[in-house]
C-alpha cells in the first residue's frame, strides 16, 4: 500500500510534540503509514453507518463528529485525507467536505497523541531524535 499522506505535515505534527528533539524521516513515514491505515479503517466504519441510513455520501456524523472545525485549523491537507477515506470503501460512496475535514481532525488528534508518546519514548531512551522505532514501540505497547 502506498502512503497517500505527505510526510511534511506529519513531520510538523511530530515536531510540535517533540520540543527540542529532532525528528527522523523514518518516524514521519511510519506515523504517516499508521495514520493512513487508521483513517481507512474509520472510513469503512463510516461507510457502514451511511449504508444503514441508505446514503451514499459519508457525512461528518458518520465519523461521530457533530461540530466540524475550520479547515484552516488543520495541519493535515484535505486532498490526501479524501484519498485515504476512499482506500477501503466501495467506489459508489462519496465523501462530503465536512466528512473530509472531520476525518482530518480525528487523524490529526490521533497523530498528536502518538507523536507525544513517541517523543516521551525517545527521551526515555536518552536520544535526541524521535525515530520510527519510537512510533513502532508506541503501537506495540498500546494497540
Amino acid at each position: 500500500m502506498s502512503v497517500e499522506l505527505p510526510f511534511a505535515p506529519v513531520d510538523a505534527i511530530i515536531r510540535r510534540r517533540a520540543g527540542d528533539l529532532r525528528v527522523s524521516s523514518g518516524a514521519a513515514e511510519e506515523l504517516a503509514r499508521r495514520v493512513q491505515a487508521h483513517g481507512a479503517a474509520l472510513a469503512v466504519d463510516a461507510a457502514e453507518r451511511a449504508a444503514r441510513d441508505n446514503r451514499k455520501t459519508l457525512m461528518a456524523e458518520d465519523f461521530d463528529v457533530h461540530q466540524v472545525v475550520s479547515r484552516r485549523d488543520l495541519e493535515l491537507p484535505i486532498a490526501p485525507i479524501d484519498r485515504i477515506a476512499r482506500l477501503e470503501i466501495d467506489d459508489r460512496y462519496r465523501v462530503s467536505m465536512d466528512a473530509r475535514i472531520a476525518l482530518a481532525d480525528i487523524l490529526e488528534d490521533y497523530a498528536d497523541n502518538v507523536a507525544s508518546a513517541a517523543a516521551t519514548l525517545a527521551r526515555h531512551a536518552d536520544r535526541r531524535t524521535v525515530q520510527a522505532e519510537d512510533i513502532e514501540t508506541y503501537f506495540s505497547l498500546f494497540e
